[in-house]
């Protein structure tokens, strides 16, 4: 078992990797203080793993909430759901909520945890590769309006993350190879002897190798819990952990939240975002082509598909969290391993490419 910390003071806490993590109860029960626990999970997740996660809550007043799997099921509606399980079990301020899923459930319920009596601690128990490298990592909760993607939502750090590589043996290969593009992104904006790594053990990645796997998380997990702890709310340094986000959210929410997985879609908007920086003399060609062929080799989409015309992908792209008073700032780099945050980026550039990028692919 592999153990990293999120340093942030008196709300620090734990990253346990490993296989069969679910199952040890001695590493993550005693992040529980109170009686009532809610474990929420999917119609995906539950049946594999919610009987291991309910044993080693034993003792304890527990319940389990089951919502539907996918994207587009982030929503409004299903935090009232875990908040109306919460009022219903009698949840009082020292109960905890245990997230046991991907990144949805994550975002749920560390969102419905926020709100409830204004905050109770809460688990991350990512069952996702990105979930583990990302979304259980920073306290970033949220959910989807039809305007925009994690529009809405709240920072709340989690007591724990509990990652189990085993779980990782039963993911679709899509969900898995999404995952991976999160690993690259780590590498791609800001380390990369990282990035070096993932080209080296390509081949392993695919193959879902175990120590290779257990490396990759804690790598990824240590580069987000470093610039977590120097900027848990994004006033500077972590946006840079957006690179390629901009793109892929408006490309998420203009297909229609489902059509792409959230990895594919960063892994077209890193392509994008390298690109743009090329062509803005910001960085050589030759590292948005290095890019491109590391996601490809990992089975990872680069094209933009044309779902519609590009002028409503730079609408979205403008809500963007980023954007101030609508004005559109992008995480662009200077080349391999350096982001930054660029702003008064050329709109007519950015469709410009956008529209080339749709009548290149088809």
């Amino acid at each position: 078992m592999r153990q990293l910390e999120v340093a942030l003071g008196a709300r620090s806490y734990p990253i346990h990797i490993g296989a069969g993590a679910l199952h040890a109860a001695a590493v993550w029960r005693p992040a529980i203080r109170g009686k009532h626990v809610l474990v929420l999970s999917n119609t995906t997740v539950a049946p594999l793993y919610l009987d291991a996660v309910l044993d080693g809550l034993q003792g304890l007043d527990t319940r389990s909430l089951i919502l539907e799997d996918g994207e587009e099921f982030k929503t409004f509606a299903n935090v009232a759901r875990v908040l109306d399980a919460l009022a219903g079990m009698g949840a009082s301020r020292d109960a905890t909520l245990i997230a046991l899923g991907g990144g949805v459930i994550g975002d749920i319920g560390g969102f419905a945890a926020a709100c409830w009596m204004r905050g109770i601690e809460f688990l991350q128990m990512p069952t996702t590769l990105l979930a583990m490298v990302d979304s259980s990592v920073g306290g970033k909760t949220g959910v989807n309006l039809p305007a925009g993607k994690n529009l809405v939502g709240a920072f709340h750090q989690p007591r724990a993350v509990i990652a189990d590589t085993l779980t990782l043996a039963t993911l679709q290969r899509r969900e898995y190879l999404a995952g991976l593009a999160e690993v690259v992104k780590y590498g791609a904006s800001g380390d990369v002897p990282l990035f070096e790594w993932i080209e080296a053990h390509a081949d392993a990645l695919l193959a879902r190798d175990g120590e290779t796997l257990v490396e990759a998380i804690a790598r990824s997990c240590s580069c987000k819990a470093g610039v977590v702890a120097r900027d848990e709310r994004e006033q500077g340094e972590r946006a840079l952990l957006n690179f390629g986000h901009t793109f892929g959210h408006a490309i998420e929410a203009e297909a229609g939240y489902g059509r792409w997985l959230h990895g594919e879609a960063v892994a077209i908007g890193m392509v994008l975002a390298a690109q743009l920086s090329a062509r803005l003399g910001r960085a050589p060609v030759a590292d948005a082509t290095r890019l491109r062929v590391l996601l490809e080799r990992l089975g990872l989409p680069t094209r933009l598909a044309a779902d519609g015309p590009p002028e409503r992908l730079l609408q979205r792209m403008r809500l963007d969290k980023k954007s101030v008073s609508g004005d559109l700032r992008l995480v662009l780099w200077t080349g391999l391993g350096a982001a930054d945050v660029v702003a008064g980026v050329d709109e007519a550039l950015v469709q410009e490419l956008l529209a080339e990028a749709m009548h290149r692919d088809h």
